[in-house]
């Protein structure tokens, strides 16, 4: 009786300690999680900064492409009212197409490509594009690694027991893949 005690004993302080690194590494990949989004977040809002500085340079060398700039403001709006990944990525693909379509405006204005402050605008909104690119790319994969760490047995006992669950990852809205099209 006594070694079932020790043996005992010794199997509940091996499972107890594993628990114990088990739940501290899901606390470690969840905070892992929620920094990648923060990231996303800030290179979103370096977007939402630059952007009404491009708006208001374009707006002021021409008038009549006021549907866009509502576009984009609206969009803008609508990502400050977001409260979930999944909104607040749907938003965000909002404002990208918003801006892909003042691309396309500019574009078909030569001066505005030509005029410094917008040139120099647009290139901070080419790095941000690519920064927001990086941050999603690493916040899906810290998201990947934590929901395959959550998933495996015997963690996955232990994740629902913790409170744990799967991070979602940033996806592309519906009709993404396809390119805006203006029209004047």
């Amino acid at each position: 009786m006594k070694k079932f005690l020790i043996v005992l004993v010794i199997v509940v302080v091996i499972v107890a300690s594993y628990a114990w690194s088990l739940y501290n590494k899901m606390v470690t990949g969840s905070e892992n999680v929620d920094n990648a989004w923060a990231q996303v977040e800030t290179q979103y809002q370096r977007r939402f900064d630059l952007i009404p500085n491009l708006v208001e340079s374009v707006k002021g060398m021409m008038s009549q492409e006021q549907e866009v700039f509502g576009n984009i403001a609206e969009a803008r709006t609508r990502y400050a009212g977001a409260t979930t990944v999944n909104e607040k990525a749907e938003a965000a693909s909002q404002v990208e197409s918003s801006l892909a379509r003042l691309l396309v405006v500019m574009e078909n204005y030569p001066e505005l490509k030509s005029a410094e402050n917008v040139q120099t605008l647009m290139v901070q909104l080419e790095g941000t594009e690519n920064r927001i690119s990086v941050e999603r790319k690493r916040y899906n994969d810290m998201a990947r690694d934590f929901n395959v760490m959550v998933k495996r047995v015997p963690a996955e006992w232990f994740a629902s027991m913790f409170g744990f669950g799967e991070k979602t990852y940033f996806e592309s809205v519906e009709g993404a893949e396809t390119a805006p099209k203006v029209e004047f």
